[in-house]
């Protein structure tokens, strides 16, 4: 098996898991809250980053990239970065969580899913250059979330709104990880400490307003599992490993069909079902994904 196709594999079961990720995320939420959710999956989250790091920061010592000096300079910047960028990554994450309370996993996928649309015209106010395609993918994405979530009356229900505005959250991450990796942070050690950020940051909202309940972690425990180790961990590093095998424009194609999935595994295991105006707008959000993203210059994409 040649680097392309094993590139291009791991990249289609990083976004089956960060698919099925939505549906776990809803289901969890049967069993416990969403705040001791977030805290418990992304502490999670951050362990199973740890020994992926050792290995790391192992390796450059070895082969001699970089000494004991340089790393301790680039782990200092990294846990700075990781630190704001977590803060972003918490409202996102946050917004997301109380939005599948009320929407379906499938729509959910497909509405946090038009981040892709709003990274480049967020760069575009700070001075990016934005392709003329990029502009035809918002309309199409407005149009498919206009089917897809407004309502008669022009309403929109309350779980499909926190996951535009979680879309917005994730936006804002983005353009700041983007900013801090090319500054040269290292990119294990900035999701290693956002993802500990966030737990850190919620842990006293959730004692206030949720509490501290091993039993509900016990009865949440595959969810925090899941997404804790394969969402964070696993789903992770295996996009690092797949995208440095497999050319940008394939690398896109595969990981936007996250939303996909989502949709897929909430009709299979949640019985999920969309009306044919959602499913529309399903379509016209990940047409408008696909193109946002393929309009990128190469040396923008992740």
């Amino acid at each position: 098996m040649n680097k392309n196709t094993r590139g291009s594999i791991i990249l289609l079961i990083t976004a089956l898991i960060w698919g099925t990720t939505f549906v776990v995320q809803s289901s969890a939420m049967d069993d416990i809250g969403p705040l001791l959710f977030l805290v418990t999956r992304f502490f999670l989250g951050g362990l199973s980053l740890l020994p992926v790091i050792f290995f790391m920061h192992k390796k450059r010592l070895h082969d001699g990239s970089l000494n004991n000096e340089q790393i301790s300079s680039l782990n200092k910047y990294s846990v700075k970065a990781g630190f704001i960028c977590g803060l972003a990554l918490m409202a996102a994450a946050a917004l997301q969580q109380y939005g599948l309370i009320t929407t379906s996993a499938g729509k959910a996928g497909f509405i946090t899913a038009i981040y892709i649309v709003l990274v480049p015209i967020a760069g575009f106010f700070i001075g990016k250059r934005i392709p003329k395609a990029t502009w035809i993918s918002v309309i199409i994405a407005i149009v498919g979330f206009y089917l897809l979530s407004i309502k008669e009356g022009f309403s929109i229900e309350t779980g499909d709104f926190l996951c535009l505005l979680c879309a917005f959250g994730f936006t804002v991450q983005i353009l700041l990880v983007d900013h801090f990796m090319e500054n040269k942070a290292d990119a294990l050690i900035l999701s290693c400490t956002e993802f500990f950020t966030v737990s850190a940051v919620l842990f006293f909202p959730m004692l206030v307003v949720e509490g501290f309940h091993f039993n509900l972690i016990r009865n949440a425990a595959f969810s925090i599992l899941y997404c804790g180790i394969m969402a964070s961990g696993v789903a992770y590093t295996f996009q690092v490993i797949g995208q440095r095998d497999t050319s940008p424009a394939v690398a896109t194609l595969l990981m936007s069909l996250e939303s996909v999935f989502a949709a897929l595994s909430g009709w299979l295991l949640l019985g999920e079902k969309l009306t044919l105006r959602e499913l529309a707008g399903c379509i016209l959000v990940f047409i408008g994904v696909i193109i946002a993203q393929l309009a990128q210059p190469a040396s923008d994409k992740a």
